[in-house]
């Protein structure tokens, strides 16, 4: 049987994502600073073919049209980030006014269509002279990013209630500062326990903040989260997913409901210790009104006595005979549901949303169409896994795709296809795709009657910006 937006209640929140530094482009325009993502794609053999976000979707210019095509797809919320650079081209300090002006047309063009504004405040894109400085390996940016944080929410707030802190803290300081993949570049143990730690600190820190400026609003904060299960059935194996576990998907969320950094089942996370100072323990959590769940896929990994500090190993889907997404990720629908399921069990968990699912496939043009068929029945399998675990009494709130666009996809480039609608990275034109078509109908039903005489409103406007 088909699910329906009704299944998922009155109050679910439906939504696509974007980052800043994946659409926006415009990378020095109107006094922005350089990011570390501006830097690292300068590098040669750094990102697939060589390519980088200046342009990108140039979302920067072409906002009010992508806008305007959310509304026309039934969209009711969009989850975008800020671009630290664009707001403190050096980090913090001088205030670039025309970057902060860029966000307040983006959030005031949201909300005459009738569409909800989410704010992501970090999605990886560090001012380049804050890395300098040490990036987040130097606990000075607990104070850079509380200055930031209290600018966004003192000059936002009034019109955003809902704002998530850190999008995947355990991608950017894995990928970015202890395997070099991902910008700044850095690579080794320390780099990667000092960054992770100033995250795990700035995560809270960027709910205080949020809390105090006004009550009412809603603070959260994104994690990536994959399901990780043993390759065999032998105790080694079972051992070896512990471990991984901890590490991918219990070492920000644990330290921010006050359990601490998993260190008893991943013992390399002892080592974090030595860039605690006191008070840190107590300063690591923070009641958040709500969490961001992020998964597209699951991690079967098996015992490697050669593999440091964990002794396991992936085994890559690619080499396991199941269906990939162009990423080389498996597809798996129930690993949502166990997740959901997994974090449910935490006896202080706020409300879950789902903040980005998706999956790039080889989309293409043809004719002015794309039938991405194999996105299409991505979303429908596991929206059925979130629902199923919602009618167990999971209590989760909303579900964003990723992404609206497609987009800069990091390392990889342009190559891997996200979006709900399709870029011409030539012409920059937008075509809506099957999936896009489809999630529209599936939204309308329960538009209501406000949102629709909102809708009616906004297309007689004068469109001019």
């Amino acid at each position: 049987m088909d699910i329906t937006r009704e299944s998922f209640g009155r109050d679910f929140h439906w939504g696509v994502a974007t980052a800043a530094y994946q659409v926006e482009g415009g990378f020095a325009a109107d006094g922005k600073g350089l990011s570390i993502w501006d830097e690292f794609t300068d590098r040669k053999r750094k990102i697939s073919g060589n390519e980088h976000g200046r342009i990108a979707c140039d979302h920067y210019h072409r906002y009010y049209e992508d806008i305007l095509l959310m509304k026309q797809m039934n969209i009711p919320d969009y989850r975008f980030s800020i671009s630290w650079s664009r707001i403190f081209p050096d980090g913090c300090g001088q205030v670039n006014r025309k970057g902060v002006e860029f966000y307040h047309r983006v959030i005031d063009c949201c909300l005459e269509a009738g569409i909800e504004p989410w704010i992501t405040l970090y999605h990886w894109d560090l001012p380049l002279k804050l890395q300098e400085k040490g990036g987040w390996v130097n606990r000075d940016i607990i104070g850079w990013f509380s200055e930031y944080t209290a600018f966004c929410v003192r000059e936002y707030g009034d019109r955003v209630q809902r704002w998530m802190v850190l999008n995947e803290p355990m991608v950017f300081t894995g990928a970015g500062y202890f395997l070099g993949m991902h910008a700044p570049g850095k690579k080794g143990l320390n780099n990667f326990l000092a960054s992770a730690h100033h995250a795990a600190l700035c995560q809270s820190a960027g709910g205080r903040i949020i809390k105090s400026w006004k009550s009412t609003l809603q603070a959260g904060t994104t994690f990536s989260c994959s399901l990780v299960e043993p390759y065999r059935d032998t105790a080694a194996d079972r051992q070896a997913q512990v471990r991984v576990d901890a590490l991918l998907n219990r070492m920000f969320i644990e330290p921010l409901l006050g359990y601490g950094y998993p260190s008893a089942d991943a013992s390399v996370l002892r080592r974090m210790e030595r860039f605690m100072r006191d008070g840190d323990e107590q300063q690591l959590s923070f009641a958040m009104d709500f969490i961001g769940i992020q998964n597209y896929t699951r991690e079967l990994v098996r015992y490697d006595f050669f593999t440091p500090f964990l002794q396991a190993k992936i085994v890559h889907a690619s080499r396991r005979n199941v269906p990939l997404t162009e990423m080389g990720w498996e597809v798996y629908p129930p690993s949502i549901y166990l997740l959901l399921k997994k974090y449910a069990r935490y006896e202080n968990i706020p409300p879950m949303v789902i903040t980005e699912s998706g999956a790039a496939f080889r989309d293409e043009l043809v004719n002015g169409f794309v039938e991405d068929k194999n996105r299409l029945a991505y979303l429908k399998d596991h929206l059925q896994q979130v629902l199923s675990a919602k009618s167990e009494g999971v209590i989760v709130d909303g579900f964003f795709v990723w992404s609206f666009l497609d987009n800069f996809e990091w390392a990889e480039g342009y190559r891997p296809r996200f979006g709900l609608v399709h870029v011409d990275f030539t012409s920059l034109q937008r075509t809506i795709k099957s999936s896009g078509n489809w999630y529209s109908k599936f939204l309308y039903p329960s538009t209501c009657k406000d949102h629709a005489q909102t809708t009616a409103a906004y297309d007689n406007q004068d469109q001019n910006v």
